[in-house]
């Protein structure tokens, strides 16, 4: 982009414009996955809806290639285009609540920990992942899971609206009402259709919940998974838990003794009775797999739960993740987790087996754009490390363990799991019998593909 282009960019907006010539270039282009190094041409840095418009219009008038960032908690780095234009939301963190009608107004830059800081203030919260720096923009588009969705279902079962900058310009807001077949595929075909710039939440009561943590050694993985896969999808809705194979950290609330220790272990969230008595019946039965090498509970503001991982994995780390949803964890499934588990190539490095089940189960399979409401578990393998050398190593790691594990799954992932250089197939699968309703709504709203640095979804032929 030559310095006339950017200068006539500046003009149009009352949001800055960075360029690489620009003091805070390499602070813009940085991301929350350190792992990628991308130099956009210029930075559009919007502060309402008028700058949104102007930006679109301004790439596709010029043919820019055109990427959004929200929080740029992207795995593969979507959010950031070589060479290109990045439509950045980051200035757009504000929340609105509204507490006669229960409802949130949120802006597309903001991240879960401003929702959370919000809403908690009114003792409530909309059901949205486990770190509080990931964007809610992102994670929404991509239907969003976290600690409240076996209670209250996926996160966009709680959106109620959306406003939306589209490909051509103008402005439209979605809802059930309002362009039905748009709003249907925002909640979870990603960032194909078009820029969100606020979101409009129902909230659910969530003040206090009961928090745990329970560790078991990793050579225990296979008597806790089997324990786990029968477990959970037993417990009333209330109570969610998340599977993890981890490398103990060194810091509370976990005692010296097992810092570096190779675990296996499940997070817990309950939103039901926070009594003692009630705390110690809903954990009683981690003692049935093995005796835990730790385990706590107890009642904790649902924002302090929310930011309990921020500063373990804080941002600049290398990430490497792919995904799958499972329906069982067999126990082929297991024998895999129990390999990788006990071979963790890095302190950092992990794997997560999320709960779909309960609520989410509940909603109309075909009222979203989210295929898998028959999914029990939304997985991810992670290799993680602060260390650019161990880039390789880690990626090697992720790539095997997925490699082996994918025969178990169900065939698709999390959009928001998807990694870097998965193919057109994936995307495919990961939206199944919805992927052609998704692409003729996407030649509705997006005929010339603008919106392509996601997971993709080109329109449907005419």
């Amino acid at each position: 982009m030559d310095a006339t282009a950017a200068d006539r960019l500046r003009e149009a907006l009352r949001g800055s414009v960075i360029t690489p010539q620009d003091p805070g270039y390499d602070e813009a282009r940085s991301i929350y996955n350190a792992m990628i190094d991308r130099r956009p041409a210029a930075f559009a840095q919007c502060v309402d809806v008028a700058d949104v418009r102007a930006t679109i219009s301004f790439a596709r008038d010029t043919g820019a290639e055109l990427a959004v960032r929200g929080g740029g908690h992207s795995g593969p780095g979507l959010c950031l285009v070589d060479d290109g234009l990045v439509l950045d939301l980051t200035p757009m963190r504000w929340v609105r609540v509204d507490p006669e009608a229960d409802t949130a107004q949120v802006g597309g830059g903001s991240l879960l920990g401003d929702l959370d800081h919000a809403t908690h203030a009114f003792g409530r919260a909309v059901p949205a992942g486990i770190v509080s720096t990931t964007g809610v923009s992102g994670l929404t588009l991509g239907g969003g899971h976290g600690y409240l969705s076996r209670r209250y279902g996926l996160t966009i079962d709680s959106l109620l609206s959306a406003d939306v900058v589209l490909a051509d310009g103008s402005y439209v807001a979605a809802s059930p009402e309002s362009h039905p077949d748009l709003f249907w595929a925002l909640r979870g075909g990603g960032g194909n259709f078009g820029v969100v710039t606020s979101f409009t939440f129902r909230l659910h009561p969530a003040a206090t919940v009961g928090v745990g943590v329970t560790v078991w050694p990793v050579e225990r993985t296979p008597e806790v998974l089997r324990w786990y896969r029968e477990f959970l999808p037993a417990a009333p809705d209330e109570l969610f838990g998340f599977f993890a194979l981890l490398v103990v950290p060194p810091g509370p609330p976990f005692p010296e003794p097992i810092h570096g220790q190779k675990v296996c272990g499940v997070v817990w969230c309950y939103t039901g009775d926070l009594s003692d008595e009630r705390l110690t019946e809903v954990f009683s039965g981690v003692n049935d797999p093995a005796p835990p090498a730790f385990h706590f509970a107890t009642p904790m503001p649902y924002p302090a739960l929310q930011t309990m991982f921020d500063g373990l994995l804080p941002k600049g780390l290398q990430w490497y993740w792919r995904g799958d949803f499972f329906a069982t964890i067999s126990d082929a499934a297991i024998e895999v987790h129990h390999k990788y588990g006990e071979n963790l190539p890095t302190g950092l490095s992990t794997m997560h087996l999320y709960p779909v089940d309960g609520a989410a189960h509940q909603a109309d399979p075909d009222g979203t754009a989210w295929a898998y409401r028959d999914a029990v578990w939304s997985g991810i393998v992670a290799g993680i490390d602060p260390d650019p050398a161990d880039a390789e190593a880690i990626k090697k790691w992720c790539v095997d363990y997925w490699t082996d594990l994918h025969p178990q799954s169900m065939g698709g992932s999390y959009v928001n799991f998807l990694g870097p250089g998965e193919s057109p197939d994936r995307v495919r699968t990961t939206y199944r019998g919805h992927y052609d309703r998704l692409a003729a709504v996407k030649r509705a709203y997006d005929p010339d593909n603008l919106f392509h640095a996601n997971q993709n979804i080109p329109p449907a032929a005419g």
